[in-house]
């Protein structure tokens, strides 16, 4: 069974950083970190292909949100720096398992997190 696991959320004030991590049991091509603030629909904010680690950001997050990975311990990592007001939602991870797909587009992926909440307060 697959399951991925998410850690790292919580509270901070504007301009502060939080690490979140997601530990994959499975092999995915692509995974990716999205969030679901109340009342809105659940965004992409970045995906890395696993092959290459080629990494892909939303505009709202280039330049303050970094994606990595290390597969030596199957975890995806999403550091965030520069945290606003509006960064403040539930953060998933996500995996998928086919190469071509749009990858910012929570259609496209098929395994889900349980969801960690941060929040950032002005």
């Amino acid at each position: 069974e697959v399951q991925l696991v998410e850690s790292g959320g919580g509270s901070v004030q504007a301009g502060g950083s939080l690490s979140l991590s997601c530990a994959v049991s499975g092999s995915m091509y692509w995974m990716a970190w999205f969030r679901q603030a109340p009342g809105k629909e659940r965004e992409g904010v970045a995906a890395i292909r696993r092959i290459a680690s080629v990494t892909y950001y939303a505009d709202t997050v280039k330049g303050r949100f970094t994606i990595s990975q290390d597969n030596a311990k199957n975890t995806v990592y999403l550091q965030m720096n520069s945290l606003r007001p509006d960064d403040t939602a539930m953060y998933y991870c996500a995996g998928a398992r086919s190469w071509d797909i749009r990858p910012l587009e929570n259609q496209q992926y098929n395994y889900w997190g349980q969801g960690t909440q941060v929040t950032v307060s002005s």
